[in-house]
């Protein structure tokens, strides 16, 4: 896969992706990814790649030659029209797993990161296939989101995860939270490791880590499971969990009232 951003702070970029599990498929080889500056297609002596906005008000808005001039170098330089050019933006749609699946099936994204007040509407509507967001807040440019980006993207292709199952477990990865997880001691003054995660029976533990992963998501994100349909064995095993949290919720609320 070959991932170009376009930013006026190539360096941050570039720092993300040297980095963690995307930074190891990088020097591998598996994924390449090129950031453009705008300001290095600038036409004056200031590199500018932003001016102040038509209308009046506070800030600046990034210009259309630089970015477009931009973004034709990267096409030019990856050897295919056919990346998709994706501006992020909290006026986008909100960016999930089941999107960056989609994204990960592609060859190639061209990513543009927004600074000061944005960009001119006129690039967005004639270069920009898609905005995303990454949530319902306003950062100082596209940067973090375009890392953020890269790393869920970057992290599925082919060859880069040690475990090519690693990917299929995670959270949301099947519309689900993911299952609690332990390592050594299995004995610890904060807790043991639940006995049926020793006990080898390999049954057993596909069956709790499901129920957990029900469980959690019924508790921490009631939204997710109200999208999905459950078969009868999954809601089983959401049923026993509840019981058993509610039964606890009892104990330690009894617990308490006596001391």
């Amino acid at each position: 896969m070959r991932i170009d951003v376009i930013t006026l702070f190539p360096e941050f970029i570039d720092v993300c992706a040297r980095v963690g599990v995307v930074g190891r498929a990088r020097a591998r080889g598996l994924i390449e990814i090129a950031m453009w500056n705008p300001r290095d297609f600038a036409t004056d002596n200031y590199r500018s790649a932003d001016d102040r906005c038509y209308g009046g008000g506070p800030g600046v808005v990034m210009m259309i030659d630089p970015l477009r001039k931009a973004l034709d170098s990267a096409r030019k330089a990856s050897g295919s029209a056919q990346g998709k050019a994706i501006y992020l933006s909290p006026q986008g749609t909100r960016l999930d797993q089941a999107k960056v699946e989609a994204l990960a099936r592609r060859d190639h994204l061209i990513l543009l990161c927004g600074r000061y007040e944005g960009v001119d509407e006129r690039f967005i509507e004639h270069a920009v296939e898609e905005e995303i967001s990454i949530g319902d807040y306003v950062l100082s440019g596209g940067e973090l989101a375009a890392a953020i980006l890269i790393d869920a993207v970057g992290r599925l292709q082919e060859g880069v995860l040690h475990d090519a199952q690693s990917a299929s477990q995670d959270s949301f990865s099947d519309g689900l939270l993911d299952c609690p997880h332990y390592t050594r001691p299995e004995r610890h003054e904060w807790g043991e490791v639940p006995a049926v995660l020793t006990s080898g029976d390999h049954a057993a533990i596909a069956r709790w880590r499901r129920k957990q992963s029900l469980g959690r998501t019924w508790l921490r994100r009631p939204d997710l499971l109200a999208r999905l349909e459950l078969d009868p064995k999954q809601r089983a095993l959401l049923d026993e969990f509840r019981r058993e949290h509610e039964g606890k919720t009892t104990r330690d609320r009894d617990s308490g009232s006596g001391e």
